[in-house]
């Protein structure tokens, strides 16, 4: 009799420990940030003249060079973080850009395809991204000027389930932050 009733109880706490564990949301993986972040004006929270005319212009310099900015994207092969030809070259013009916008601060951006788990993608992204930002450090870009996120597999270009569009999503992209 005692035994009964203690599988009872034991059969419960398993039913209730596993209803609890099916009931919790997946939580998405957060993107890994590297290297120094840009820092906010140095007068607190507002910034003075000279600083909003100067982001005003790079904006405008931004925004005449296309819907893509003015820095291109780099693109990798399935599961590398390798940079090929073309990439050297896209970079090389990157860095003329920047060294001819000494001003500018620059986020590089790894992506992945959606292929692999996410804590896979998002440490292949952050490859990617510092594969990018060590070749523009060599071409002369000073380090400081540039930050790493990865975002893995969580802001794809595209969304179908074709080499293709995978093609598209292994990326290193740049965002002009300043």
């Amino acid at each position: 009799m005692h035994n009964n009733k203690f599988r009872g109880g034991w059969l419960i706490s398993v039913l209730l420990l596993s209803l609890g564990l099916i009931g919790c949301p997946k939580q998405s993986p957060q993107p890994m940030s590297y290297g120094s972040t840009p820092s906010t004006s140095s007068g607190g929270s507002e910034m003075d003249e000279s600083a909003v005319g100067e982001d005003e212009r790079i904006q405008e310099r931004v925004q005449q060079e296309g819907e893509g900015g003015p820095l291109q994207d780099v693109f990798f092969s399935y599961d590398s973080f390798e940079l090929s030809e073309e990439a050297r070259q896209t970079l090389q013009a990157n860095a003329d850009w920047l060294q001819n916008n000494a001003e500018v601060k620059v986020e590089v951006e790894g992506h992945c395809d959606d292929r692999g788990t996410a804590e896979y993608n998002l440490a292949l992204g952050a490859k990617r991204a510092r594969a990018a930002q060590d070749y523009l450090i060599t071409l002369g870009v000073p380090a400081e000027r540039l930050s790493v996120i990865s975002y893995g597999e969580e802001l794809p270009q595209c969304t179908d389930s074709n080499e293709s569009c995978w093609q598209r999503n292994r990326r290193g992209h740049f965002s002009v932050l300043r």
